[in-house]
């Protein structure tokens, strides 16, 4: 019989108990050459067997087939085969988990060689939840996923597993990616503060030397503070690396200087660095946001406004926040009073603004909610915290490099003096 014809009948008697899939297992392990030497011929082996219940077969001849390169019309092909195993495979996957991911990985491959990632948006979101321990793991499809997120415009569906709470994580870079891209689609969303909270865990988390994502996202970390806080600055948390505090500046120069520009106040003057540095900007894909910033400065002399005047008119507006005009001033008025980010009313008739105080009471139904939400959220947190300390206080390796660390700082070899005279 051909050895490919046998395989695909032991894939077909070996998929029903767990020791026969152990068996399998093993089987499948010692076939894989013969896999990779015969790649055009799975395609066929592959409508033999059914991905729901032949789930470790199905994936160990697929991903020998997609190893090999493949060309736009074979993708058109594949892809379909791909989306329909991930749909219907079982737990069998989890006893090879680093073929699982690589299948992943390469349909998100092909559809970008389609310049079609929208296609791989859907599968990619089904792989990552089978993959998954716990909502609590990080696994490397988050960051596929979120990509291909970002390039098809899919910013909401990008958001559902940003509200996860990531505790585990396997490799750094996963960590880096899923910040850097869940940061991105914030900013597209006009979700800032969440999305300086991402890039923020980018900038702040351990790291030997500087990488790339690292100086990426301190550009967009520049860029958000602004919009959000209307401030930033150069200096890093304590438990930041010692890599990122002394180097993330230099390799940041015109966002700096931007920021700093910024503070100053002057409309005019941060135009003028923009147009000047207008290139460096786009050339980092970051002119859109850098237009944003100006933006926001406005909106922050308009809110400072609110700060002095309880009315004004919008041609004071106007010259007091350097606009071109009244119905410039109208029109920011009115995008800031639909954000939230002022309370106020405007009179057309006389074109006057009134200033008005926070109507939030605190008092509703809706609010009460919101806020014993966050404190269930804070407590669960804090239970997370505590069991994560306890567990690494027992943790062998912690134990022996503290045990070390106390002997090159033993305090019973320095003389100190129980009492002080004063």
């Amino acid at each position: 019989m051909d050895p490919l014809e046998a395989l695909v009948a032991q894939i077909q008697g070996l998929s029903s108990t767990s020791s026969d899939v152990n068996r399998l297992h093993s089987i499948l392990k010692q076939a894989e050459e013969s896999l990779r030497s015969q790649s055009t011929r799975l395609p066929q082996l592959l409508t033999q067997l059914d991905p729901s219940i032949h789930s470790l077969g199905f994936l160990y001849i697929l991903e020998a087939y997609m190893t090999s390169p493949i060309t736009k019309t074979q993708a058109e092909t594949a892809i379909p085969i791909v989306t329909r195993f991930i749909g219907a495979c079982s737990d069998q996957i989890r006893l090879a988990p680093e073929r699982f991911l690589s299948v992943c990985k390469r349909l998100k491959d092909q559809v970008m060689l389609l310049e079609a990632p929208i296609r791989g948006v859907a599968p990619l979101f089904i792989a990552l939840r089978k993959v998954q321990v716990s909502a609590e793991h990080l696994t490397p499809l988050h960051s596929e996923f979120l990509l291909l997120c970002l390039l098809s415009k899919c910013y909401k569906t990008g958001l559902s597993i940003l509200d996860d709470d990531v505790f585990e994580v396997n490799h750094p870079r996963d960590l880096f990616l899923y910040c850097y891209y869940g940061g991105m689609i914030c900013i597209g969303m006009k979700r800032f503060q969440k999305a300086l909270d991402l890039l923020h865990n980018v900038v702040t988390a351990p790291m030997s030397v500087i990488n790339a994502i690292a100086v990426e996202a301190y550009k967009k970390y520049i860029l958000v503070s602004l919009i959000r806080n209307g401030q930033f600055s150069t200096s890093l948390p304590k438990y930041s690396s010692s890599a990122a505090q002394r180097n993330l500046k230099n390799f940041c120069q015109p966002y700096v200087e931007l920021a700093n520009t910024y503070g100053n106040g002057k409309i005019a003057e941060l135009e003028a660095f923009v147009k000047t540095n207008a290139e460096k900007f786009e050339s980092d894909n970051n002119l859109g946001l850098v237009k944003q910033v100006v933006s926001s400065m406005y909106k922050r002399n308009i809110q400072r406004l609110t700060q002095t005047y309880l009315t004004l008119s919008l041609q004071d507006i106007a010259n007091t926040v350097q606009l071109n005009s009244p119905k410039e001033a109208e029109m920011h008025v009115l995008q800031m009073i639909q954000d939230g980010e002022i309370y106020a009313t405007i009179n057309q008739k006389d074109g006057m603004v009134r200033f008005l105080e926070d109507p939030e009471q605190y008092k509703t139904c809706e609010m009460i909610e919101h806020i014993d939400s966050s404190i269930q959220r804070i407590m669960a947190l804090s239970r997370k915290l505590t069991a994560m300390d306890e567990q690494i206080s027992c943790d062998q390796l912690y134990l022996s490099k503290a045990g070390r660390e106390r002997q090159r700082y033993d305090f019973d070899d320095f003389d100190v003096p129980q009492k002080f005279n004063i």
